[in-house]
């Protein structure tokens, strides 16, 4: 097969500049940072720690175990797919880049916004997850109960502090997610042995692997099994990351894809024994569950270590989300960067410069910070309606990854792959992914409990309507003129930045 690209004498800067961008990022990132950025935003740690309780009440542990064994495998075939389209298309835009060169612009405008409003949406939750589990942490050792209030002023210090190291550049970024992966794999080694090892009763086998539990409401088994799978579906996201950084990746073709791809196996082999590991610690189910602390790992840890023990391993948990966050942040920023070098969002011109000294989209990393530090501010009045916009994390992300690759199987023998590609393989796992992505963006809609509240009810698929509508409704009014031009002229290499603002 005749590939496009595939000689390893071309530079990372001469595939740019055949796709037509200009490069202006520094490429201090290797491999393993590649892979450090995906694996450091899926973060097991973060994911599997905030969803715990809802797992225990979504099925149980044999449906917390099954489903993240299932859904893991098939986020991985989600991963190879796009991995391949990476390899091909190299860039900070990521899924709306790969979207526009193998559908056209009307495929790439809304997949855009996806990917956009999915990353604020992530930013938004995994840091006010941080900021709850702190609060959890504070509660035991100052005594001091949270308020609403509390944990929307400490989320806002986080996402100040994740900013700031953002626009210092790339290689602290880089750094602080290399410290990440070690960080998590070694928590999760130390909070597994921790709790092994403890002179505690241990659940049974037959409990952590066998034991079904619902309050959901809902009487279907099957139902409550898909609903459950959620807390594996929304840790298995961002792995985007790897292309979001790809501009400043050396080797991108190979490297970026191979990012994708590790940052999947390994959070899953990893999550599985996390899971597993709290699981046969459970002590007290349902007291586990009507924690005081609001936090049923942290309910763990007190049970079986005690108070200090249990201090100590929800620090892990929440350094290993401030890592997530801060990493999440960094996706986001080159996100906007790109997505704005296409003049797809509203001042488009601050938003894709970069800083001439550290070489870094900084204003666009702030946006990422803004942004979602408003998306949660409804939580205090409301966590449904934080919710609600919260929602779209992975409800729009998903979709994102399943449009390019839908794309490229599209374009049957005219889609070019780069150097890294699933050869024959790709078209099967391709087309079985592009089904699963259909699947899980139809379960990440479903009422999750019974009554259906105002409080309860799942406002994931208002949301992702809103998403489409906003950019179907944005691409009428400005997409039509700005981001077709956008393509043909403002990413040539050498071509001056347009900055009038005259196309608004």
């Amino acid at each position: 097969m005749s590939h496009r690209r595939t000689s390893t004498l071309a530079t990372d800067d001469d595939v740019l500049a055949e796709l037509g961008i200009r490069p202006e990022l520094n490429r201090r990132i290797g491999t393993f940072g590649n892979f450090a950025i995906s694996f450091s935003v899926i973060c097991i740690l973060a994911g599997g720690m905030s969803l715990f309780g809802f797992g225990m009440s979504h099925g149980g542990p044999v449906v917390m175990l099954g489903t993240w064994i299932g859904i893991g495998f098939f986020t991985l075939l989600v991963g190879l797919s796009l991995a391949d389209v990476v390899s091909a298309y190299p860039t900070s835009g990521g899924p709306y880049f790969m979207a526009e060169k193998l559908g056209g612009a009307r495929w790439g405008w809304p997949t855009g916004w996806l990917n956009f409003l999915g990353l604020l949406g992530a930013t938004a939750g995994i840091d006010y997850g941080a900021a709850a589990f702190a609060g959890a942490f504070a509660q035991m050792q100052w005594d001091v109960t949270p308020t609403t209030g509390t944990t929307v002023l400490l989320f806002g210090v986080i996402l100040l502090v994740h900013g700031l190291l953002n626009s210092a550049g790339v290689r602290l970024v880089t750094v602080l997610n290399s410290i990440s992966v070690w960080w998590q794999l070694a928590g999760v080694a130390v909070i597994v042995g921790s709790l092994t090892f403890a002179p505690a009763k241990h659940q049974s086998p037959a409990f952590v692997f066998t034991h079904f539990h619902n309050n959901t409401g809902f009487s279907s088994p099957l139902y409550v099994v898909l609903v459950g799978s959620l807390l594996a579906g929304y840790t298995f996201c961002g792995y985007d990351a790897s292309a979001h950084v790809s501009e400043e990746t050396t080797n991108a073709q190979i490297s970026a894809p191979k990012g994708i791809v590790r940052a999947i196996w390994v959070s899953w082999v990893a999550g599985f024994v996390l899971l597993a590991g709290m699981l046969f610690a459970v002590q007290d189910y349902a007291a586990t569950q009507n924690t005081a602390t609001g936090v049923p790992p942290a309910q763990i840890f007190l049970d079986v270590l005690g108070a200090s023990g249990a201090k100590a391993l929800l620090l892990v948990v929440i350094v290993a989300m401030l890592f997530c966050g801060n990493a999440e942040v960094a996706a986001c920023a080159r996100m906007v960067y790109a997505f704005s070098r296409s003049r797809a969002l509203p001042g488009w011109q601050n938003w894709r410069l970069v800083n001439e000294r550290t070489k870094t989209p900084t204003r666009a990393v702030w946006l990422s910070v803004v942004v979602p530090f408003l998306l949660a501010l409804p939580a205090l009045w409301s966590p449904a309606a934080y919710g609600a916009i919260t929602a779209i994390n992975a409800v729009g992300m998903i979709p994102a990854y399943g449009i390019p690759v839908y794309l490229a199987l599209r374009k049957g023998r005219n889609y070019q792959p780069g150097p890294w590609t699933l050869g024959a393989w790709r078209k099967p796992i391709s087309v079985i992914a592009c089904v699963y992505v259909v699947i899980i963006t139809v379960v990440f809609c479903l009422p999750q409990s019974t009554p259906i509240t105002t409080d309860s009810f799942n406002y994931a698929g208002i949301t992702l309507l809103a998403a489409l509508l906003l950019a179907w409704g944005t691409w009428l009014t400005r997409g039509k003129k700005a981001y077709q031009l956008t393509a043909a002229r403002i990413a040539q290499p050498g071509e001056a930045l347009i900055t009038d603002g005259s196309d608004f």
